[in-house]
């Protein structure tokens, strides 16, 4: 992990951030109050759910085996590892905090990086719980239409990317592979 002397921009920007929110209670500057407060709230969602995903993904990184990924979402997976990582992105709850540890742990067990894509991309637009909210707000049709639109794009953009980044021999680094020096 790299030390604040390597970024002290992220210190100075955390002192200044403080420093405008004690300010703002200070002198009763109202949207710097409200800054506040959602950031605290929000601060208290994430650490109300964060544990919750890394003990999720301990257990999928322990009780998934990496034969099963690799066969299912690897490179000799076939068209059908599209459809796998669509339906694994769709039953995806609490957003792309979710989504892309799940997503880091497919490519480490060897999953495609087209199918890692498409698991992103599916999980940022075909979750189950956003496209009911979507539906009983803007209709079945829209929903049905804006599913039509997106899901082959989202195939399409993906496949493309992740045949590029394989014909460059592009590999993402592992996180043994991630020193300071980098």
């Amino acid at each position: 992990m790299k030390s604040l002397k390597q970024h002290p921009w992220t210190a100075g920007a955390s002192v200044l951030f403080s420093l405008f929110i004690l300010g703002s209670l200070c002198t009763g500057f109202a949207p710097g109050k409200a800054i506040g407060q959602n950031f605290l709230l929000f601060l208290g969602q994430m650490l109300r759910v964060l544990p919750c995903i890394f003990i999720l993904i301990g257990l999928f990184d322990v009780w998934v085996k990496t034969e099963s990924v690799e066969k299912h979402l690897g490179h000799g997976s076939g068209l059908l590892s599209y459809g796998w990582a669509v339906l694994l992105a769709g039953t995806t709850v609490g957003g792309l905090h979710v989504a892309l540890p799940v997503a880091h742990a497919l490519y480490i067990k060897r999953a495609r990086l087209s199918v890692v894509l498409v698991f992103l991309s599916a999980a940022g637009a075909c979750r189950i719980p956003m496209t009911l909210f979507e539906a009983s707000f803007l209709g079945w049709r829209f929903t049905c239409i804006r599913f039509a639109v997106s899901l082959p794009l989202i195939l399409l953009s993906s496949a493309t990317i992740g045949w590029w980044f394989d014909r460059l021999h592009y590999r993402l680094p592992d996180a043994g592979e991630m020193t300071p020096d980098k």
